[in-house]
């Protein structure tokens, strides 16, 4: 038996982490955050990260866990995870609650073991990108083992294509990295009707930057002049850092961290559809929290949750 589990999940700016709050007030579960930008310490506003006033009372995980210099990984975070989860009463459901796919699926099924990157490596492949962008890592891959390629779940995906352009420099043969074993139960995945989501993401976009977001950004860079490839590039932070190096305007910024978002959020919705034993939840326009926590909990209580693989 792998730890019980409830994975509440969909796209970014969908409500997903007030409704955990709520659910997890009235049933006092701990909470998982599966999210691959919250786990870096410092990134909070861009990343809408709860505060420390919305977490109050909450057991919480997930969330602050490296600093942004540092490459994180699907691995990294499931092995960090587990170490939280193992904390807990073995009979206390958890609630997993993100928008990061690959962190939901690392949890359900586990991972085999895959080998770290060579230093050297993966500078190669960084310049690749810095000089050619994305369309240069695709042709390299491509070139160098095109199965690989034809292979990836999401080949406009940066990060994806240099893990895979750096498996394939190292010669490591293509294999599945998922356990054989099958995910018990379904996922909940929040569906927003589109036009709202997209009022949702500009609002969260405008936000960001009024709450201080080129504050954070500057402070981050400061304080760690070297980030990581993951952080440097995301969404909302390099929008931000262009205002204070390249001179873009703050409307710019803004429009263009809404249009990120948005390409974001499409990629949820078809990965979640494709990639996960999945219960679509619609969500009403005018539908409260509340209500809408009243809808989930009822259907986990008829048909259960899920199970995390521990192993």
């Amino acid at each position: 038996m792998g730890q019980p589990a409830y994975v509440l999940c969909g796209p970014t700016a969908s409500g997903k982490t007030e409704l955990a709050h709520c659910i997890a007030r009235r049933t006092q579960w701990p909470l998982l955050s599966a999210d691959a930008m919250q786990v870096y310490v410092g990134m909070d506003i861009g990343t809408a990260k709860p505060s420390a006033e919305e977490r109050s009372g909450l057991t919480y995980g997930g969330l602050d866990w490296v600093t942004p210099d540092q490459t994180y990984s699907v691995g990294r975070y499931r092995k960090t995870a587990l170490e939280f989860v193992r904390q807990l009463p073995k009979t206390t459901p958890v609630l997993v609650v993100g928008g990061t796919g690959l962190y939901i699926k690392a949890l359900l099924m586990g991972l085999d073991d895959m080998p770290a990157v060579d230093a050297q490596v993966r500078a190669q492949i960084q310049q690749i990108y810095e000089d050619f962008g994305l369309a240069g890592l695709q042709a390299e891959l491509r070139k160098l083992a095109h199965d690989r390629y034809e292979a990836l779940a999401d080949p406009n995906n940066p990060r994806r294509v240099m893990r895979a352009l750096e498996l394939a420099k190292m010669g490591v043969p293509l294999q599945p990295t998922w356990t054989d074993r099958p995910i018990q139960g379904r996922v909940t995945v929040l569906d927003v009707d589109r036009e709202q989501l997209h009022a949702r993401i500009h609002q969260r976009a405008k936000q960001m930057f009024a709450s201080g977001l080129l504050d954070e950004a500057a402070t981050l860079q400061k304080r760690w002049p070297t980030l990581s490839r993951t952080a440097r590039h995301a969404i909302g932070y390099q929008e931000a850092w262009a205002v204070q190096v390249d001179d873009m305007q703050v409307n710019d910024a803004i429009a263009q961290t809404e249009k990120r978002t948005r390409q974001y959020a499409r990629r949820q919705r078809t990965w979640f559809r494709h990639q996960l034993p999945a219960e679509t939840i619609e969500v009403e326009p005018d539908e409260s929290v509340e209500a809408l926590a009243d809808r989930i909990l009822a259907g986990w209580s008829a048909r259960g949750g899920c199970e995390l693989h521990m192993e």
